[in-house]
């Protein structure tokens, strides 16, 4: 679906379905963010699923990454007011956020920011805060190949560099890497220093009134499950499920774990 949000054009992917835009409204809405260098096909078994399950999905790739329009936002306050004018676009009162990595922090900080326009919020692979080590962000900025290589060595876990895919014929760094060399010059930098300077305190979270799903992979070398702890322990009534096994990536390395906490939680 194209769209316009905030005067600019926007992609959002709707599950495989074709709603009007003001039915979109007319059933449970869900939106999912994806992370830092990625678009919304990071997100197409989990989306797929709600949308033929009686939600309305939308899943957008956030501006500058994949079809989106306009230049990447430098925030993730900026991110977060991007999500909440989308919803003004699709005339969506309340929505339900799942966000990974990157999108886990714009979901919490429009929950933060918007708290009447968020019904719950799904944290997943999150750190608070998400500081970026400074050879991985010099890389997003001079070296995207290296800053890649980077992101996939740390992003899965052991068991997931050998080759292993829940989708037989697919390699998981390989295709989150094609994911990852098709963003626009630019994006990788922007992103990685948007994680990296956001400064929302764990103190803040006390004040988060929404439902509050963490999900964690227990092998996760870049927002380790003790960071999703803190962030659980943080907001009162959070929920957390650690997926063994798992890295970073849990939406392509363990999916149905991922579909499974997420239709545990939404309904």
């Amino acid at each position: 679906m194209d769209i316009r949000v905030a005067d600019q054009s926007a992609y959002v992917y709707t599950g495989g379905k074709s709603p009007a835009v003001d039915r979109i409204a007319a059933q449970p809405v869900m939106v999912f963010i994806h992370g830092a260098q990625q678009d919304h096909s990071c997100w197409t078994q989990q989306s797929r699923w709600f949308a033929h399950h009686g939600f309305s999905v939308l899943v957008p790739d956030l501006p500058g990454h994949g079809r989106g329009g306009g230049a990447p936002l430098a925030s993730i306050e900026a991110m977060a007011d991007w999500i909440v004018a989308l919803l003004d676009a699709v005339g969506v009162t309340r929505a339900s956020l799942v966000g990974h990595s990157m999108g886990s922090l714009v979901a919490l900080e429009a929950a933060a920011r918007h708290p009447q326009r968020v019904a719950k919020i799904v944290l997943i692979g999150s750190a608070l805060p998400m500081p970026v080590a400074e050879p991985l962000l010099d890389a997003a900025w001079h070296d995207e190949p290296k800053a890649v290589a980077m992101i996939n060595n740390f992003s899965y876990s052991a068991s997931g560099q050998f080759g292993r895919n829940t989708a037989p014929g697919l390699w998981l760094l390989g295709v989150n890497q094609r994911l990852m060399e098709r963003q626009r010059p630019g994006v990788f930098g922007t992103d990685m220093a948007a994680c990296n300077a956001y400064a929302r305190s764990l103190d803040s979270l006390a004040t988060i009134a929404v439902p509050v799903l963490v999900v964690a992979g227990g092998q996760d070398r870049m927002t380790p499950p003790k960071a999703s702890k803190a962030i659980a322990a943080a907001i009162p009534g959070a929920r957390l499920t650690v997926i063994a096994g798992s890295g970073h990536a849990l939406m392509a390395e363990a999916p149905d774990a991922v579909l499974d906490s997420l239709i545990d939680f939404i309904p």
